[in-house]
């Protein structure tokens, strides 16, 4: 029997709202239990795997120049070919390993390097060349004034030292400006700035931490002779006059120099340039042309330069691996560290005469000075 209206109030009282109850759960699972697995379709599956990198196994790699597989912390392995060579099996030999992509030999062959634009406009600009104003640069070194502060000095007995003499450039303009485009397009290539001097950048060395008085065992000085025929040097560069030299790519060595001209022994060739740094900063450089520019009793106040993202044509002249017979008779270059005005600076000098088409070579390693 169904109840009457008046029961069925008492027991569910009506407050003028309708309530719709909500679906339940088809399956009431626990909220500790995991979410049921979803698997991937066989077509997702493919697709991912056309993308997956497997990575060879080169533990079995051997040098292509000795045949060993020995000292595999040493051995490059070409990024084209995957064939493997020791670094101190190559020529010349691999001091560091290299940042980015390498090459061996072979295929190097095919690499290519994009020339600087031969316009004097462009050349002018890249390594900014200042317009001769008069004749006081050109006037300002005379060699004839120096052998007239000879002669009048007393005449004392002494050792004859040799001094430095400066480059003779390039007479043809047209020659000139191509020796400046090859230097141009090897800085270009490496993503570098042309600099003549000794910089000195924010969070590196400051200025004041070159002092030539804090080096271990002292520093010899510059002559004032020897000093002008810098500054003479120097003024000739800022002119567009240069040492007769070519940067040159070489497919095994990379960029290289050679003489494009006769060049005297004791010639002052330029000075070596870069940022300036402490060694301390420097330990795991990749930098593979570092120069040592102050060696201080304390290690870490000790100086270097580091032509990685500034510097001149120095930064491309090659270095000696050794000391054998060999490689001396291929030195034409020596780096020496002077004192010039109380600060350090390292200059590169010829060490005999150098032919037309002969490279430039400095024996000794890096951070290695004469």
């Amino acid at each position: 029997m169904a109840p009457s209206s008046s029961a069925a109030r008492k027991i569910f009282p009506f407050n003028g709202s309708v309530r719709k109850r909500t679906e339940a759960p088809r399956c009431v699972c626990s909220p500790l239990s995991p979410p049921s697995k979803k698997y991937k379709s066989l077509k997702e599956i493919m697709k991912a795997v056309e993308f997956a990198v497997i990575e060879p196994d080169y533990g079995d790699a051997m040098c292509e120049e000795c045949g060993s597989g020995d000292h595999a912390d040493e051995m490059l392995l070409c990024d084209k070919c995957d064939k493997g060579f020791h670094m101190y099996c190559l020529r010349p030999i691999v001091v560091r390993v290299p940042i980015g992509s390498w090459f061996c030999p072979s295929c190097s062959v095919q690499r290519r390097v994009r020339s600087f634009p031969l316009l004097q406009t462009k050349i002018v600009d890249f390594f900014r060349i200042r317009k001769r104003s008069n004749l006081a640069d050109k006037c300002a070194y005379s060699p004839d004034a120096r052998k007239r502060r000879r002669r009048s000095g007393s005449l004392v007995m002494y050792k004859k030292r040799r001094r430095l003499l400066p480059f003779i450039p390039t007479e043809n303009p047209a020659r000139r400006l191509e020796q400046m485009g090859s230097l141009a397009t090897a800085l270009t290539a490496l993503k570098m700035e042309f600099s003549d001097d000794l910089t000195y950048m924010p969070g590196m060395a400051p200025r004041s931490a070159n002092q030539a008085r804090f080096e271990k065992g002292g520093m010899q000085v510059l002559s004032k002779e020897d000093t002008e025929t810098l500054e003479h040097c120097r003024a000739m560069c800022k002119r567009g006059e240069w040492p007769p030299l070519v940067v040159v790519f070489d497919s095994c060595e990379g960029f290289t120099v050679e003489a494009d001209g006769q060049i005297k022994d004791m010639t002052l060739i330029t000075e070596y340039t870069g940022d300036v740094d402490y060694i301390k900063n420097r330990e795991h450089d990749d930098c593979d042309s570092m120069m040592t520019l102050l060696s201080e009793t304390n290690p870490s106040n000790s100086l270097v330069i580091c032509p990685d993202k500034r510097g001149n044509i120095a930064r491309f002249i090659n270095g000696i691996n050794n000391h054998t017979l060999e490689g001396r008779k291929k030195q034409n270059l020596k780096c020496v560290r002077y004192s010039v005005n109380g600060e350090c600076r390292v200059l590169l000098v010829a060490t005999r005469d150098i032919a037309k088409g002969e490279s430039s070579a400095i024996l000794g390693t890096i951070l290695a000075f004469i």
